[in-house]
């Protein structure tokens, strides 16, 4: 799965990065990014519209769900099952979105307790997860949500846990977000695991289990 990640890189790089269009928010970096918390995320412009950056709420909320509380169990969604899941394959068909960030966290089970890894590419360039995007709206109130999806590990990722976020690669972001595009036999192909060769991995402070711990500390390898 994945509960935590990093977003530290300024707002214009990420719009050189993934061409970005219109206003932007103002973006303070985060080194400990927790489910439920407002997240940046790309959307497709609407009418032929460039990309546009949207604050979405982590924890995917379905249109149909009575209580927005469901969220908090909506963080991932498996792209084994995503275009059949009801809570999912509405969003999969139709409301895609690129999530940014700069690194991520995994726990991996020791016999002293859970140990948080950072996992990152190599080269400390930041990156997208793929992701889904909704809108809930009931008795006037709207939240707009987004969930990440998730996949096999690879075999850098594998030693600390058996599943990871799916990081698209740049060629495949136009794809991912074309609304035109709606079939799972284009879009499933694109949910693969990323090359471990391009990622890196270390040990961090068990600080980050805290999502009140954000802080650059958070990143730096454990004693």
């Amino acid at each position: 799965m994945c509960g935590r990640y990093t977003l530290s890189t300024s707002v214009e790089v990420l719009a050189e990065e993934l061409g970005l269009a219109g206003p932007l928010p103002e973006l303070q970096p985060s080194y400990n990014v927790a489910p439920t918390q407002e997240v940046p995320a790309v959307v497709a412009g609407s009418g032929g519209g460039g990309r546009r950056l949207e604050m979405l709420r982590w924890g995917l909320i379905p249109s149909w769900a009575d209580d927005p509380g469901i969220g908090a169990r909506m963080i991932n969604a498996r792209s084994e099952t995503v275009a059949e899941k009801p809570s999912f394959r509405r969003a999969f068909k139709e409301r895609r979105c690129l999530i940014p960030a700069d690194g991520f966290y995994e726990w991996q089970k020791t016999n002293n307790g859970k140990q948080p890894y950072y996992l990152r590419m190599k080269s400390g360039r930041p990156f997208v997860f793929a992701g889904l995007w909704e809108s809930w709206n009931k008795d006037g109130s709207e939240i707009q949500s987004c969930t990440i999806l998730t996949t096999d590990a690879n075999d850098l990722v594998g030693e600390v846990h058996h599943r990871m976020p799916i990081i698209l690669p740049h060629e495949d972001y136009e794809l991912w977000l074309d609304p035109d595009v709606r079939e799972s036999e284009e879009l499933l192909p694109l949910l693969a695991p990323y090359p471990a060769a391009d990622m890196e991995a270390y040990p961090v402070s068990r600080k980050v289990n805290s999502p009140y711990n954000n802080d650059p500390g958070c990143i730096e390898p454990a004693a």
